[in-house]
Protein backbone atom coordinates (compact mmCIF):
# COMPACT_ATOMS: atom_id res chain seq x y z
CA UNK A 1 0.00 0.00 0.00
CA UNK A 2 1.28 3.80 -0.65
CA UNK A 3 0.97 6.32 1.25
CA UNK A 4 -1.88 8.58 0.17
CA UNK A 5 -3.95 11.21 1.53
CA UNK A 6 -6.80 10.52 3.23
CA UNK A 7 -9.89 10.81 1.22
CA UNK A 8 -12.58 12.92 3.91
CA UNK A 9 -16.43 11.70 4.68
CA UNK A 10 -18.37 13.40 1.99
CA UNK A 11 -20.81 16.37 2.52
CA UNK A 12 -22.98 16.48 -0.85
CA UNK A 13 -26.44 16.49 -1.24
CA UNK A 14 -27.11 13.10 -2.83
CA UNK A 15 -30.00 14.02 -4.26
CA UNK A 16 -28.48 17.00 -6.15
CA UNK A 17 -25.32 15.41 -7.47
CA UNK A 18 -27.86 12.71 -8.91
CA UNK A 19 -30.07 15.42 -10.71
CA UNK A 20 -26.48 17.05 -12.00
CA UNK A 21 -25.19 14.01 -13.21
CA UNK A 22 -28.01 13.40 -15.22
CA UNK A 23 -28.15 16.66 -16.16
CA UNK A 24 -24.31 15.88 -17.78
CA UNK A 25 -25.31 13.03 -19.57
CA UNK A 26 -26.26 14.64 -23.06
CA UNK A 27 -22.83 16.00 -23.10
CA UNK A 28 -22.04 12.66 -22.79
CA UNK A 29 -24.32 10.84 -25.02
CA UNK A 30 -23.20 13.49 -27.77
CA UNK A 31 -19.48 12.94 -27.23
CA UNK A 32 -19.97 8.89 -27.83
CA UNK A 33 -22.28 9.67 -31.16
CA UNK A 34 -20.72 11.93 -32.84
CA UNK A 35 -16.62 10.17 -32.42
CA UNK A 36 -18.63 6.85 -33.25
CA UNK A 37 -19.94 8.64 -36.57
CA UNK A 38 -16.02 9.71 -37.23
CA UNK A 39 -14.35 6.54 -36.42
CA UNK A 40 -16.90 4.12 -37.59
CA UNK A 41 -15.49 1.80 -40.13
CA UNK A 42 -18.15 -0.30 -41.35
CA UNK A 43 -18.12 -2.87 -38.55
CA UNK A 44 -16.95 -1.52 -35.47
CA UNK A 45 -15.00 1.44 -34.36
CA UNK A 46 -11.37 1.50 -35.57
CA UNK A 47 -8.63 4.20 -33.91
CA UNK A 48 -5.08 3.21 -35.01
CA UNK A 49 -2.55 4.62 -32.84
CA UNK A 50 -1.55 8.55 -34.48
CA UNK A 51 -3.82 7.65 -37.31
CA UNK A 52 -6.16 10.82 -38.51
CA UNK A 53 -9.25 8.60 -36.56
CA UNK A 54 -7.42 8.93 -33.21
CA UNK A 55 -6.54 12.41 -33.66
CA UNK A 56 -10.26 13.73 -35.04
CA UNK A 57 -11.08 11.79 -31.43
CA UNK A 58 -9.03 14.07 -29.27
CA UNK A 59 -10.08 17.37 -31.67
CA UNK A 60 -13.87 16.32 -30.55
CA UNK A 61 -12.72 15.66 -26.99
CA UNK A 62 -10.82 19.28 -26.86
CA UNK A 63 -14.01 20.73 -28.36
CA UNK A 64 -16.68 19.56 -25.96
CA UNK A 65 -13.62 20.93 -23.06
CA UNK A 66 -13.31 23.95 -24.53
CA UNK A 67 -17.15 24.48 -24.26
CA UNK A 68 -16.68 23.53 -20.55
CA UNK A 69 -14.41 26.57 -20.16
CA UNK A 70 -11.80 23.81 -19.34
CA UNK A 71 -7.67 24.62 -20.32
CA UNK A 72 -6.49 22.44 -22.53
CA UNK A 73 -2.91 21.43 -24.06
CA UNK A 74 -0.85 18.47 -25.60
CA UNK A 75 2.30 17.38 -24.92
CA UNK A 76 5.40 16.01 -26.98
CA UNK A 77 3.55 12.53 -27.64
CA UNK A 78 0.05 13.95 -28.55
CA UNK A 79 -1.22 13.03 -25.51
CA UNK A 80 -4.73 15.67 -24.24
CA UNK A 81 -4.85 17.30 -21.51
CA UNK A 82 -7.93 19.37 -20.55
CA UNK A 83 -7.73 21.26 -16.80
CA UNK A 84 -10.66 22.44 -14.75
CA UNK A 85 -8.90 25.07 -12.46
CA UNK A 86 -9.00 24.50 -8.83
CA UNK A 87 -9.61 26.69 -5.60
CA UNK A 88 -5.38 25.61 -4.63
CA UNK A 89 -3.57 25.13 -7.81
CA UNK A 90 -0.33 24.28 -5.57
CA UNK A 91 -2.14 21.69 -3.91
CA UNK A 92 -1.62 17.96 -6.07
CA UNK A 93 -4.45 17.72 -8.41
CA UNK A 94 -6.69 14.52 -9.41
CA UNK A 95 -5.83 13.55 -12.90
CA UNK A 96 -8.67 10.91 -14.76
CA UNK A 97 -8.86 9.47 -17.99
CA UNK A 98 -8.16 6.73 -20.61
CA UNK A 99 -7.28 6.27 -23.95
CA UNK A 100 -8.56 7.13 -27.35
CA UNK A 101 -7.73 4.81 -29.56
CA UNK A 102 -8.93 1.66 -30.37
CA UNK A 103 -8.91 -1.97 -31.47
CA UNK A 104 -9.40 -2.63 -35.36
CA UNK A 105 -13.13 -2.54 -35.52
CA UNK A 106 -13.63 -2.35 -32.12
CA UNK A 107 -16.50 -0.82 -29.54
CA UNK A 108 -16.65 2.30 -29.02
CA UNK A 109 -16.70 2.59 -25.43
CA UNK A 110 -13.58 1.10 -24.32
CA UNK A 111 -11.41 3.31 -23.18
CA UNK A 112 -13.13 6.09 -24.57
CA UNK A 113 -15.69 6.32 -21.56
CA UNK A 114 -13.02 6.78 -19.13
CA UNK A 115 -12.14 10.32 -21.14
CA UNK A 116 -15.87 11.49 -21.64
CA UNK A 117 -16.59 10.34 -18.05
CA UNK A 118 -13.98 12.81 -16.93
CA UNK A 119 -15.27 15.86 -18.89
CA UNK A 120 -18.69 15.07 -17.86
CA UNK A 121 -17.87 14.24 -13.92
CA UNK A 122 -16.35 18.04 -14.33
CA UNK A 123 -19.67 19.01 -15.87
CA UNK A 124 -21.46 17.79 -13.03
CA UNK A 125 -19.87 19.25 -10.49
CA UNK A 126 -20.18 22.79 -12.59
CA UNK A 127 -24.41 22.36 -12.69
CA UNK A 128 -24.06 21.04 -9.03
CA UNK A 129 -21.86 24.32 -8.27
CA UNK A 130 -19.64 22.19 -6.46
CA UNK A 131 -16.29 24.26 -7.25
CA UNK A 132 -13.24 21.82 -6.61
CA UNK A 133 -10.92 22.54 -4.35
CA UNK A 134 -7.98 21.05 -6.78
CA UNK A 135 -7.49 21.32 -10.30
CA UNK A 136 -8.93 18.77 -11.96
CA UNK A 137 -7.38 17.09 -15.51
CA UNK A 138 -8.93 15.11 -18.51
CA UNK A 139 -6.22 12.90 -20.15
CA UNK A 140 -7.07 11.48 -23.50
CA UNK A 141 -3.95 8.68 -23.68
CA UNK A 142 -2.62 8.13 -26.99
CA UNK A 143 -1.72 4.69 -28.58
CA UNK A 144 -2.73 2.54 -25.37
CA UNK A 145 -4.35 0.07 -27.80
CA UNK A 146 -0.62 -0.27 -30.23
CA UNK A 147 -0.44 -3.87 -29.55
CA UNK A 148 -3.48 -4.98 -31.78
CA UNK A 149 -1.53 -3.01 -34.49
CA UNK A 150 1.99 -3.10 -34.12
CA UNK A 151 3.77 -6.57 -33.90
CA UNK A 152 7.34 -6.94 -32.66
CA UNK A 153 9.44 -6.34 -29.09
CA UNK A 154 6.84 -3.71 -27.49
CA UNK A 155 4.33 -3.62 -24.53
CA UNK A 156 1.89 -1.03 -26.11
CA UNK A 157 0.61 1.19 -24.11
CA UNK A 158 2.84 3.82 -25.85
CA UNK A 159 0.79 7.43 -24.82
CA UNK A 160 1.02 6.58 -20.90
CA UNK A 161 4.45 5.40 -20.65
CA UNK A 162 6.33 7.91 -22.89
CA UNK A 163 4.42 10.73 -20.56
CA UNK A 164 5.24 8.93 -17.87
CA UNK A 165 9.26 8.30 -18.55
CA UNK A 166 8.88 4.76 -18.78
CA UNK A 167 9.03 3.81 -22.23
CA UNK A 168 12.44 2.65 -23.42
CA UNK A 169 12.79 4.57 -26.85
CA UNK A 170 13.98 1.34 -28.88
CA UNK A 171 10.18 0.70 -28.73
CA UNK A 172 9.70 3.09 -31.28
CA UNK A 173 11.49 1.10 -33.68
CA UNK A 174 10.96 -2.84 -32.45
CA UNK A 175 6.79 -1.92 -32.82
CA UNK A 176 6.05 -2.29 -36.76
CA UNK A 177 2.31 -1.68 -38.06
CA UNK A 178 1.21 -5.51 -39.64
CA UNK A 179 -0.62 -3.30 -41.64
CA UNK A 180 1.75 -1.08 -43.16
CA UNK A 181 5.16 -1.77 -42.15
CA UNK A 182 5.71 1.59 -40.59
CA UNK A 183 7.10 2.05 -37.23
CA UNK A 184 5.71 3.55 -34.16
CA UNK A 185 8.21 6.33 -34.06
CA UNK A 186 7.49 7.07 -38.05
CA UNK A 187 3.49 7.22 -36.87
CA UNK A 188 4.03 9.39 -33.74
CA UNK A 189 6.72 11.64 -36.16
CA UNK A 190 4.18 12.08 -38.98
CA UNK A 191 1.19 12.47 -36.81
CA UNK A 192 3.24 15.74 -35.58
CA UNK A 193 4.79 14.86 -32.58
CA UNK A 194 8.05 14.40 -30.77
CA UNK A 195 9.34 10.25 -30.78
CA UNK A 196 12.66 12.22 -30.02
CA UNK A 197 11.63 13.58 -26.65
CA UNK A 198 10.87 9.78 -25.48
CA UNK A 199 13.61 9.51 -22.86
CA UNK A 200 13.62 7.10 -19.71
CA UNK A 201 12.89 9.11 -16.47
CA UNK A 202 11.66 12.63 -18.64
CA UNK A 203 8.51 12.58 -18.96
CA UNK A 204 5.92 15.15 -19.76
CA UNK A 205 3.84 14.64 -16.62
CA UNK A 206 5.25 15.73 -13.43
CA UNK A 207 3.33 12.98 -11.00
CA UNK A 208 4.21 15.46 -8.06
CA UNK A 209 1.54 17.84 -8.85
CA UNK A 210 -1.14 14.90 -8.83
CA UNK A 211 -2.82 13.44 -6.07
CA UNK A 212 -3.88 10.30 -7.69
CA UNK A 213 -4.73 8.86 -11.09
CA UNK A 214 -8.64 8.01 -11.93
CA UNK A 215 -9.81 5.77 -14.14
CA UNK A 216 -13.51 4.46 -15.60
CA UNK A 217 -13.53 1.59 -17.85
CA UNK A 218 -15.61 -0.75 -19.05
CA UNK A 219 -15.25 -4.37 -17.37
CA UNK A 220 -14.07 -6.30 -20.51
CA UNK A 221 -15.62 -9.60 -19.21
CA UNK A 222 -18.88 -10.47 -17.54
CA UNK A 223 -18.38 -10.66 -13.73
CA UNK A 224 -19.87 -7.52 -13.18
CA UNK A 225 -23.23 -8.66 -15.51
CA UNK A 226 -23.09 -11.68 -13.99
CA UNK A 227 -23.95 -10.48 -10.79
CA UNK A 228 -26.46 -7.79 -11.85
CA UNK A 229 -24.25 -4.99 -10.85
CA UNK A 230 -23.87 -1.92 -12.57
CA UNK A 231 -20.19 -0.71 -11.11
CA UNK A 232 -17.11 -2.57 -9.96
CA UNK A 233 -14.51 -0.92 -8.07
CA UNK A 234 -11.31 -2.49 -9.22
CA UNK A 235 -8.76 -4.33 -6.26
CA UNK A 236 -5.78 -4.59 -9.03
CA UNK A 237 -4.71 -5.42 -12.81
CA UNK A 238 -3.04 -8.36 -14.00
CA UNK A 239 0.16 -8.35 -14.74
CA UNK A 240 1.07 -10.47 -18.12
CA UNK A 241 3.56 -12.33 -19.52
CA UNK A 242 3.38 -12.49 -23.56
CA UNK A 243 6.08 -14.42 -25.30
CA UNK A 244 4.52 -12.75 -28.65
CA UNK A 245 6.06 -14.85 -31.76
CA UNK A 246 7.02 -18.59 -30.59
CA UNK A 247 7.96 -21.04 -33.49
CA UNK A 248 7.90 -24.86 -33.49
CA UNK A 249 10.31 -25.87 -36.04
CA UNK A 250 10.39 -29.97 -37.27
CA UNK A 251 10.84 -31.50 -40.72
CA UNK A 252 8.22 -31.84 -43.29
CA UNK A 253 8.14 -35.13 -44.84
CA UNK A 254 5.35 -37.76 -46.00
CA UNK A 255 2.17 -38.53 -44.03
CA UNK A 256 1.86 -42.18 -44.96
CA UNK A 257 5.52 -43.20 -45.88
CA UNK A 258 7.14 -42.09 -42.66
CA UNK A 259 6.92 -43.81 -39.43
CA UNK A 260 5.98 -41.87 -36.10
CA UNK A 261 9.43 -43.25 -34.67
CA UNK A 262 10.88 -40.89 -37.41
CA UNK A 263 9.16 -37.87 -37.69
CA UNK A 264 10.03 -34.02 -36.57
CA UNK A 265 6.07 -33.29 -36.02
CA UNK A 266 5.80 -29.82 -35.28
CA UNK A 267 1.70 -29.53 -34.78
CA UNK A 268 2.06 -32.40 -32.35
CA UNK A 269 4.78 -30.81 -30.36
CA UNK A 270 3.23 -27.74 -30.48
CA UNK A 271 -0.58 -29.32 -28.95
CA UNK A 272 1.70 -31.07 -25.92
CA UNK A 273 3.28 -28.68 -24.94
CA UNK A 274 0.13 -26.24 -24.57
CA UNK A 275 -1.71 -28.68 -23.33
CA UNK A 276 0.74 -29.45 -20.60
CA UNK A 277 0.70 -25.97 -19.76
CA UNK A 278 -2.81 -25.69 -19.16
CA UNK A 279 -2.47 -28.65 -16.71
CA UNK A 280 -0.18 -26.00 -14.91
CA UNK A 281 -2.56 -23.32 -15.14
CA UNK A 282 -5.53 -25.32 -14.37
CA UNK A 283 -3.33 -26.34 -10.79
CA UNK A 284 -1.83 -23.21 -10.07
CA UNK A 285 -5.64 -21.91 -9.82
CA UNK A 286 -6.62 -25.07 -7.96
CA UNK A 287 -4.42 -24.11 -5.19
CA UNK A 288 -6.28 -20.60 -5.19
CA UNK A 289 -3.59 -19.10 -7.19
CA UNK A 290 -4.53 -15.90 -9.33
CA UNK A 291 -4.05 -17.14 -13.35
CA UNK A 292 -5.15 -17.37 -16.76
CA UNK A 293 -3.45 -18.67 -19.83
CA UNK A 294 -4.07 -18.28 -23.49
CA UNK A 295 -2.70 -19.26 -27.00
CA UNK A 296 -4.24 -16.48 -29.02
CA UNK A 297 -2.45 -17.62 -31.99
CA UNK A 298 -1.21 -21.15 -33.35
CA UNK A 299 -0.75 -22.05 -37.67
CA UNK A 300 0.73 -23.58 -40.24
CA UNK A 301 2.44 -21.77 -43.37
CA UNK A 302 -0.71 -22.42 -45.57
CA UNK A 303 1.60 -21.97 -48.35
CA UNK A 304 3.14 -25.46 -47.34
CA UNK A 305 1.06 -27.36 -45.44
CA UNK A 306 -0.97 -30.34 -46.98
CA UNK A 307 -3.21 -32.96 -45.31
CA UNK A 308 -0.37 -35.77 -47.19
CA UNK A 309 2.87 -33.91 -45.24
CA UNK A 310 3.51 -34.18 -41.72
CA UNK A 311 3.59 -30.36 -41.03
CA UNK A 312 7.42 -29.26 -40.84
CA UNK A 313 6.64 -25.51 -38.31
CA UNK A 314 4.15 -23.85 -36.10
CA UNK A 315 3.85 -20.50 -35.16
CA UNK A 316 2.11 -19.58 -32.13
CA UNK A 317 2.40 -16.94 -29.23
CA UNK A 318 1.83 -17.86 -25.48
CA UNK A 319 0.55 -15.20 -22.53
CA UNK A 320 0.13 -15.82 -18.85
CA UNK A 321 -1.72 -13.08 -16.32
CA UNK A 322 -1.48 -12.60 -12.70
CA UNK A 323 -1.77 -10.81 -9.69
CA UNK A 324 1.29 -12.38 -8.93
CA UNK A 325 4.35 -11.99 -10.78
CA UNK A 326 5.98 -14.91 -8.57
CA UNK A 327 2.78 -16.70 -10.63
CA UNK A 328 4.34 -15.45 -14.13
CA UNK A 329 7.69 -16.21 -13.47
CA UNK A 330 6.77 -19.68 -12.63
CA UNK A 331 4.90 -20.28 -15.84
CA UNK A 332 7.57 -18.88 -17.90
CA UNK A 333 10.02 -21.02 -16.21
CA UNK A 334 7.64 -23.97 -16.56
CA UNK A 335 6.86 -22.96 -20.24
CA UNK A 336 11.04 -23.31 -21.36
CA UNK A 337 11.72 -26.19 -19.64
CA UNK A 338 8.60 -28.46 -21.24
CA UNK A 339 9.49 -26.86 -24.29
CA UNK A 340 13.05 -28.31 -23.81
CA UNK A 341 11.67 -32.01 -22.77
CA UNK A 342 9.34 -31.83 -25.90
CA UNK A 343 11.89 -31.06 -28.56
CA UNK A 344 14.08 -34.12 -27.10
CA UNK A 345 11.55 -36.40 -27.32
CA UNK A 346 9.88 -35.29 -30.63
CA UNK A 347 13.28 -34.44 -32.18
CA UNK A 348 11.54 -30.64 -32.76
CA UNK A 349 13.31 -27.31 -31.91
CA UNK A 350 11.20 -24.79 -30.40
CA UNK A 351 11.90 -20.51 -29.82
CA UNK A 352 10.09 -19.37 -27.83
CA UNK A 353 12.04 -15.35 -27.80
CA UNK A 354 11.07 -13.18 -25.11
CA UNK A 355 8.20 -13.27 -22.42
CA UNK A 356 8.61 -9.25 -21.85
CA UNK A 357 6.40 -9.32 -18.45
CA UNK A 358 4.57 -6.69 -17.39
CA UNK A 359 4.41 -6.17 -13.59
CA UNK A 360 0.75 -6.48 -11.89
CA UNK A 361 -0.72 -3.09 -10.65
CA UNK A 362 -2.13 -2.69 -7.43
CA UNK A 363 -4.60 -0.23 -6.47
CA UNK A 364 -4.05 2.08 -3.77
CA UNK A 365 -6.24 0.78 -0.65
CA UNK A 366 -7.14 3.98 0.23
CA UNK A 367 -9.03 5.37 -2.56
CA UNK A 368 -10.75 1.86 -3.06
CA UNK A 369 -12.20 2.55 0.29
CA UNK A 370 -13.39 5.46 -0.22
CA UNK A 371 -14.84 4.56 -3.83
CA UNK A 372 -16.51 1.70 -1.98
CA UNK A 373 -17.67 3.77 0.38
CA UNK A 374 -18.96 6.59 -2.04
CA UNK A 375 -20.68 4.43 -4.09
CA UNK A 376 -22.47 3.21 -0.69
CA UNK A 377 -23.37 6.84 -0.18
CA UNK A 378 -24.68 7.64 -3.52
CA UNK A 379 -26.87 4.05 -3.44
CA UNK A 380 -25.09 2.65 -5.98
CA UNK A 381 -24.48 -1.17 -5.90
CA UNK A 382 -21.10 -2.37 -6.37
CA UNK A 383 -18.32 -4.79 -5.83
CA UNK A 384 -14.88 -4.85 -5.73
CA UNK A 385 -13.16 -6.68 -8.87
CA UNK A 386 -9.70 -7.64 -10.32
CA UNK A 387 -9.47 -6.64 -13.26
CA UNK A 388 -7.45 -9.24 -16.34
CA UNK A 389 -6.96 -6.40 -19.00
CA UNK A 390 -4.18 -3.82 -18.86
CA UNK A 391 -4.88 -0.43 -18.50
CA UNK A 392 -3.18 2.78 -18.35
CA UNK A 393 -3.40 3.39 -14.44
CA UNK A 394 -1.21 0.76 -14.32
CA UNK A 395 1.68 2.93 -15.92
CA UNK A 396 1.32 5.73 -13.51
CA UNK A 397 1.02 2.46 -10.41
CA UNK A 398 4.42 1.58 -11.65
CA UNK A 399 5.56 5.38 -12.12
CA UNK A 400 4.60 5.70 -8.31
CA UNK A 401 1.53 7.91 -8.56
CA UNK A 402 -1.45 6.18 -6.07
CA UNK A 403 -4.35 5.13 -8.44
CA UNK A 404 -7.86 3.61 -8.80
CA UNK A 405 -9.90 2.76 -11.19
CA UNK A 406 -14.16 2.26 -11.35
CA UNK A 407 -15.34 -0.33 -13.60
CA UNK A 408 -19.10 -0.34 -15.39
CA UNK A 409 -21.10 -3.26 -16.65
CA UNK A 410 -20.60 -4.31 -20.10
CA UNK A 411 -22.26 -6.70 -21.88
CA UNK A 412 -21.13 -8.97 -24.66
CA UNK A 413 -17.06 -8.60 -24.00
CA UNK A 414 -14.76 -5.86 -25.23
CA UNK A 415 -12.54 -5.82 -28.19
CA UNK A 416 -15.62 -6.24 -30.38
CA UNK A 417 -18.38 -4.13 -32.25
CA UNK A 418 -20.69 -5.31 -30.16
CA UNK A 419 -19.61 -3.25 -26.59
CA UNK A 420 -23.00 -2.99 -24.93
CA UNK A 421 -22.62 -0.28 -21.58
CA UNK A 422 -25.89 0.55 -20.83
CA UNK A 423 -26.34 4.65 -20.51
CA UNK A 424 -27.88 4.14 -16.35
CA UNK A 425 -24.57 1.95 -15.89
CA UNK A 426 -22.55 4.96 -17.37
CA UNK A 427 -24.07 7.92 -15.64
CA UNK A 428 -23.83 5.80 -12.26
CA UNK A 429 -19.86 5.00 -12.55
CA UNK A 430 -19.37 8.73 -13.50
CA UNK A 431 -21.18 9.70 -10.84
CA UNK A 432 -19.17 8.16 -8.62
CA UNK A 433 -15.86 9.42 -10.00
CA UNK A 434 -17.37 12.83 -9.87
CA UNK A 435 -17.81 12.10 -5.92
CA UNK A 436 -14.38 11.04 -5.74
CA UNK A 437 -12.89 14.53 -7.79
CA UNK A 438 -15.31 16.49 -5.14
CA UNK A 439 -13.07 15.38 -2.39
Amino acid sequence: MTDTPTIPDAHLDRAALTAASRQAMPLARGLFESIRAATFDGTGVSRPPYSEQEQRVCDLLREAALGLGLQTSVDAFGNLYMTLPGRDRDAPGWITGSHVDSVPSGGNFDGLAGVVAGLAAIATLQAARIPPRVDLTVMGVRAEEASAWYAGAHSGHFGSRAALGLLPPAELDAAVNTRTGTTMRAAMQAAGFRPDQVIPGRGSLDIARYRGWLELHIEQGPVLEGAGLPVGVVTAIRGAARARSCRCTGAYTHSGAVPHEFRSDAVLATVELVSVLEAQAEAVRGAGGDLTYTVGKLFTDAQLHSITKVPGQVDFCLEFRSQDRTVLDRMIDGARREAARIEAARRVRFELGSFSPQNPATMDAGFRAALVRGAADLDIRSMEIASGAGHDAQDFVHAGLPAAMIFVRNANGSHNANEAMDYDDFEAGMRLLAWMMAH
